[in-house]
């Protein structure tokens, strides 16, 4: 149910099974990590520059493909920790920007694969919420700690007791994502972002994407992450796109990055 394609730079991946919303078994989990593969190994042979994430039809993932699931013999850290953590972790730390377009249900699964990349684009139909008490569940994938990091405590807790969702505009409204619009504009919208971002200077981008990741997960303070800024600086300024660029601006030319 996993796609890839790669042209201009940009490599997009599908989840393609929008008669079950996209949701994602073990088998699936397993596709989409073997597509970062490939896509990450073209681009660090140069080919790509940017990624773009979407789902097939009218939900982005619905979350876990639970179809067949027996409640009661489930392996839940088997799924969790053995297949889906990895994946997140490894779709965070792709080695160029990466772009989602996120239309209907972004649940669970879905969830953690938006949180796990760079920029998100909603659409206004999005939703998002953690209805899995009608489970016996919670929220996963990083849910908990987006809500909390974002929208506080009770806001969190709201979300997971009443089990009611929140619509895309609500939720860039909020701080969860980076904008929302209506459907039909959003996946010409992001591949344009994504095309763009592939012409970019990437080793510049991708030290901002580290030192984001430095200040959310180690809480730098503001001196620390100026000291980090500097680190990253100087080590750019040894770049052909860092040359590049200041010879550009001086011959008030539009600068030809290469990435490298």
């Amino acid at each position: 149910m996993i796609e890839l394609s790669i042209a201009n730079s940009v490599a997009e991946i599908v989840l393609n099974a929008p008669e079950k919303l996209n949701s994602l078994n073990e088998a699936a989990l397993g596709e989409l990590s073997a597509a970062y593969d490939d896509a990450a190994a073209a681009a660090s042979a140069g080919t790509v520059r940017a990624l773009l994430i979407r789902g097939e039809g009218r939900a982005f993932c619905a979350g876990r493909d639970i179809a067949g699931v027996d409640g009661a013999n489930d392996d839940a850290r088997g799924y969790l920790e053995g297949l889906l953590l990895p994946l997140l972790r490894k779709m965070a730390a792709f080695p160029a920007p990466t772009f989602a377009a996120a239309q209907g249900a972004c649940l669970g699964v879905g969830l953690g694969l938006l949180i796990a990349t760079d920029v998100v684009y909603v659409a206004e139909n999005a939703k998002f919420g953690s209805p899995f008490g009608n489970l016996g569940a919670t929220l996963d994938s990083g849910g908990h700690w987006l809500f909390t990091e974002t929208l506080g405590a009770h806001r969190t807790l709201d979300l997971i007791y009443t089990s009611e969702l929140m619509s895309g505009a609500e939720a860039v409204a909020s701080g969860l994502f980076s904008r929302a619009m209506p459907v039909e504009g959003l996946l010409d919208f992001t591949r344009a972002a994504a095309q763009k971002a592939a012409t970019g200077p990437t080793q510049a981008f991708n030290a901002s994407k580290t030192l984001v990741a430095l200040i959310r997960q180690e809480r730098l303070g503001l001196w620390d992450a100026v000291g980090r800024e500097n680190e990253a600086q100087v080590a750019l300024s040894a770049t052909t796109d860092y040359a590049e660029g200041f010879a550009a601006f001086t011959a008030k030319r539009k600068p030809g990055f290469t990435g490298q």
